[in-house]
């Protein structure tokens, strides 16, 4: 179980690293940003007052390392949502990965960012709340999926 967890903690930083890679060279695209993670350490920073959701992330209390709390966040939920599918997935597609199994899963974990992150910044669910909540939606979509392919490929690398 121990080498699971460790193989599971591997696949999610690998994981986040390519998303960030991603991140990175969509960000340089011209009009488009790259990701801010000050926002969801000031949302994460704010969970110890009792509230998940919230009308907007401007409410709620800043705090002066919030950009750096998002980050670890950022890559706690990659080592969490690692760990989860290493268990989930275990020894077996270790020895064989397959990127089906990881894309589901990297599908899946969307979610926590459409009920959960998105309506915690004042979003709404699934960013309902913006003008171009679709576009939102789909990049969340494309995000994710170089998510399952740096655990695809973090997990090729560990054979």
């Amino acid at each position: 179980m121990m080498s699971l967890i460790i193989d599971g903690i591997i696949i999610g930083i690998g994981a986040t690293i390519v998303l960030d890679i991603w991140d990175v060279i969509f960000g340089s695209l011209p009009g488009q940003s790259r990701a801010n993670w000050a926002p969801i350490g000031r949302w994460v920073w704010n969970l110890k007052d009792g509230k998940l959701f919230n009308d907007t992330i401007d409410e709620l209390t800043p705090y002066q390392h919030e950009l750096a709390l998002g980050w670890i966040f950022h890559y706690a939920v990659g080592i969490i949502y690692g760990v989860i599918f290493a268990l989930y997935g275990g020894h077996e597609w270790f020895a064989n990965p397959t990127f089906l199994p990881v894309w589901i899963w990297g599908i899946i974990t969307l979610g926590a960012g459409w009920f959960i992150l998105q309506p915690g910044l004042g979003l709404g669910f699934a960013a309902s709340k913006l003008p171009n909540a679709w576009t939102v939606r789909v990049l969340g979509l494309v995000a994710h999926t170089f998510f399952a392919v740096g655990m695809y490929a973090t997990a090729l690398l560990l054979e």
